[in-house]
């Protein structure tokens, strides 16, 4: 052991240099550069990047250099804003953290001076001064004194350890009672604490998000690769064959080789949705703040999606569905007399009154003082606190304390002034053993255990947990309790639901989301509480143990994951197991948890949810801190979720749209004697800045309880699902049809100037395909018929579509050369508008067909 006075400075340099600090160590994901490489892993992303060196090398040979810039644009600014977005929250995280980590500890150096330094300075050898309230900072073993410890945090154990001298004592732990001295041992990363905190940098499985769009980025490389391929055939095919290229010389004909490949590589630029990783971007930061007023602090981006995919939700019981504070109201005298609350107990029977104030007041590791209730454990402060009220501020001397110990279960201690010991325990262990009960008149009356056995079984099915208190004049040691005592009462204890569960439960399961409880508490209180939070169902009645959930193989977990509802005296370890199950058998899997025992089945759920009021390593390792610890804010989350899903496939089908007329127009243009409809300068402003806006815009949809009555999305299921598949096909087909009609029909031609000024004509197609697309914004927002559903609640989509009409109207009139535009008169850029606003009644028909098929199917 350190000598008696501590470790000297010199001394504290050695061990700091030979054992190492105290601090965690951090991980590297929280750095800004880290997040931003990683983000080129996206499967968009990396499309837009083969496609950037694609027309790096056609822009060596004279190519222009816009589309070039454009793709480089929105592949560094998708990525860089996704990685501020999650940087930003970490130091939001960061911030909480710090709060949590300013912990001070009391330390004995230098020849014996108490001196007060922060946790994180701690070394190896430190003698570290213990009391009830505080926590431990290190890794030890107690040098003096004996103290109660509650590391619930660390090992999921709920009750109380009492550590005498040479245990172990755990970082992470806190002092419930009594005092000490403990030498720390291990520090940092070195402690229990550290080395689960480090098993979280294991990497998880992809999100389901992530999965999705690499599906996405396949299906859209290969149609893009063929469009390509068709386009460059088709320009060559006309080139050479109707126009009898094939007679020039071979320079001519290598000059319609390479010029065939350039409008390939376009169509192939056009084809994949640039703005797609900035829009989901935006839409995941922009909700990641919104989500924030929730209570919903959002550590990783695609942690909101997953929400809204998840299938099942594995979650604790005390101080999540349940309040985490304890009451004691409900008191019944041996004859079995109710009483509701203390106050009512004091009024009719004051004389029981006083004997259970006493057991409350004096049979405590607790404390009462002006600032609150401190030390002792759960229970301690539950009895303390239910008769707080009543302090006369007068205390009774007490002597010979025995606390309580769980494997003894009763707590004792010795009043001299009355002459009695009061003693507190488990009902099977003091009811056997009394003789006399106390009536509600203060008269002591012959006991018989049985009249008491019908309201322990009710109040425990209820999910109370019962004490019984009993007074004796005999003596009571922590080996020996004597028989013949005199009940005084039994008392239930509550954990009260917090209010918002059971609705929290309710919505959680319309989305299709099971709940599956985990708790240390017996089968039947579980089951009570499972009852009245709507976790127990028909569809899922299976209540088991650890011991079970132990001997099933896992072959037989996966059959019965299904029905299950409850796990009882659950231990870390199975919560793990849990886990990997419900992935095995396919499902997107949440848990919530708060202790560093939690940590490693947060990480490796699909979606971790930490308690606010948890330790640091469980925050660290869940994807989305709960930061108020409310289920209602589960909820929250999986409604957000499932709203960006829809927001993506909604700007998704706007997108693909805008790029299947861009295609179906760069191929059918030369076959009808326009070589480029739409020129590089007006495709950067469709494909880049327009899409950026939109995807503004979608960022912006309302979440909508309506999104709750669905069930959650499959892990694998495809971003375009058969009705944006439906709406993609007509809508961009109606659209193309309208683009050749108009480049072709004689009769437009005329109207719009065609022979006597061309640049006048393609202005007007210009417009008519920028209206079509943003009119198609409204089709693609909802599946309603009435396509100004809600447009109420997103004022940004109407502001962002009206600056992108405000913005083609500029270029329309100054846009000049560069964007090969000139001013329409009036009537003609009202002809034009009007004719893409065709494409709202055209898409209404589908909806109408849809829905006399019967096969309507939202997003």
């Amino acid at each position: 052991m350190t000598g008696s006075g501590g470790l000297s400075s010199a001394q504290v340099q050695a061990s700091r240099q030979q054992h190492g600090c105290n601090r965690l160590s951090e991980s590297n994901e929280n750095k800004l550069l880290s997040r931003f490489l990683s983000g080129f892993s996206d499967p968009i992303i990396r499309i837009l990047l083969i496609a950037l060196c694609i027309n790096l090398l056609f822009m060596l040979r004279g190519a222009p250099w816009f589309e070039t810039a454009g793709i480089a644009a929105a592949v560094f600014l998708a990525t860089f804003i996704s990685a501020l977005s999650e940087y930003g929250s970490d130091a939001a995280f960061r911030r909480m953290q710090t709060e949590a980590a300013n912990v001070t500890c009391r330390v004995r150096r230098d020849g014996g001076r108490i001196v007060v330094i922060p946790a994180d300075d701690v070394v190896c050898g430190d003698l570290i001064l213990l009391q009830a309230g505080e926590s431990i900072p290190a890794d030890g073993v107690l040098r003096e004194g004996q103290v109660d410890v509650n590391q619930s945090a660390l090992t999921g154990e709920s009750h109380d350890l009492h550590k005498t001298l040479d245990a172990e004592l755990l970082r992470g732990s806190v002092v419930t009672s009594g005092e000490g001295i403990m030498e720390a041992t291990a520090v940092g990363s070195k402690t229990v604490y550290g080395s689960m905190a480090q098993q979280l940098q294991e990497d998880t499985r992809e999100s389901p998000l992530h999965v999705r769009l690499d599906a996405l980025a396949s299906t859209i490389s290969k149609l893009g690769i063929a469009a390509a391929v068709l386009v460059a055939a088709s320009d060559l095919f006309l080139c050479l064959i109707v126009q009898g290229g094939m007679r020039q010389h071979a320079v001519f004909i290598l000059q319609h080789v390479l010029h065939a490949i350039t409008l390939a590589v376009t169509v192939l630029v056009v084809a994949v949705p640039e703005g797609l990783p900035m829009m989901i971007t935006v839409v995941l930061s922009s909700n990641m703040l919104r989500m924030m007023h929730d209570h919903v602090l959002v550590r990783r981006l695609t942690g909101i999606e997953t929400a809204g995919s998840m299938n099942i939700l594995f979650t604790d019981k005390t101080g999540t569905l349940t309040s985490g504070q304890m009451t004691a109201e409900t008191v019944f005298s041996g004859d079995g007399t109710r009483f509701d609350g203390m106050q009512s107990l004091r009024r009719h029977a004051s004389a029981l009154f006083g004997q259970i104030y006493a057991d409350c007041r004096y049979n405590t590791g607790a404390t009462l003082s002006v600032s609150g209730i401190a030390g002792g454990n759960a229970t301690d402060r539950a009895l303390l606190r239910a008769i707080a009220s009543f302090d006369t501020g007068r205390a009774e001397p007490a002597c010979q304390r025995i606390p309580f110990d769980s494997s003894r279960k009763y707590a004792a201690v010795r009043l001299p002034q009355r002459a009695q010991t009061l003693v507190r325990g488990a009902p099977e262990l003091l009811l056997p053993r009394c003789s006399h009960y106390l009536t509600p008149d203060g008269l002591v009356r012959p006991f018989c255990s049985h009249a008491l056995s019908r309201i322990i079984h009710e109040q425990s099915a209820a999910g109370g947990r019962l004490l019984a208190m009993a007074v004796t004049d005999q003596a009571v040691s922590e080996t020996h309790l004597p028989h013949g005592m005199t009940l005084t009462a039994l008392l239930v204890l509550h954990d009260p639901l917090r209010r918002e569960t059971p609705q929290a439960i309710h919505q959680l399961a319309q989305a299709g989301i099971r709940t599956v409880m985990l708790t240390g508490d017996h089968p039947d209180t579980a089951r009570a509480i499972a009852q009245r939070c709507g976790i127990l169902s028909d569809a899922h009645p299976l209540i088991i143990d650890s011991r079970q959930l132990h001997a099933w193989s896992e072959r037989e977990l996966i059959q019965n994951l299904p029905k299950l509802a409850v796990v009882a005296r659950a231990l870390p370890t199975d919560k793990v197991r849990l886990i990997q199950a419900s992935q095995t058998a396919g499902l997107v899997t949440g848990m919530t948890g708060d202790g560093v025992n939690d940590a490693p089945a947060l990480k490796l759920a699909d979606i971790g949810f930490a308690m606010g009021s948890g330790t640091a390593v469980a925050k660290e390792a869940g994807d989305i801190v709960i930061t108020d610890d409310n289920p209602a804010s589960i909820a929250h989350a999986v409604l957000y979720g499932r709203t960006i899903f829809k927001s993506i496939r909604k700007f998704l089908v706007f997108q693909l749209t805008m790029n299947l007329c861009a295609v179906g127009v760069s191929i059918a243009g030369p076959l009808i004697g326009i070589d480029t409809p739409v020129t590089v300068m007006q495709m950067l402003w469709i494909n880049l800045i327009m899409d950026t806006l939109a995807g503004l815009a979608f960022s912006g949809e309302p979440p909508l309880q309506e999104y709750m009555r669905e069930p959650p999305k499959c892990r694998e299921e495809p971003v375009l699902n058969r009705y944006m598949k439906s709406q993609l096909i007509w809508t961009g087909s109606y659209t193309i049809v309208l683009c050749i009609i108009f480049l072709r029909a004689a009769p437009l031609r005329r109207f719009f100037s065609y022979a006597a000024d061309p640049i006048r004509f393609l202005t007007a197609f210009f417009t008519l395909f920028i209206f079509c697309g943003i009119f198609n914004a409204f089709n693609a927002r909802t599946h309603r018929l009435h396509i100004l559903a809600h447009i109420r609640r997103d004022p940004l989509f109407l502001s962002i579509m009206t600056a992108v009409s405000l913005v083609q109207l500029g270029l329309i009139y100054y846009g000049g050369a560069l964007f090969r535009t000139t001013p329409l008169p009036l009537y003609q850029l009202c002809a034009a508008a009007g004719l893409a606003l065709t494409v709202i009644p055209a898409d209404l028909l589908r909806k109408l067909w849809l829905r006399a098929a019967g096969r309507e199917r939202n997003f």
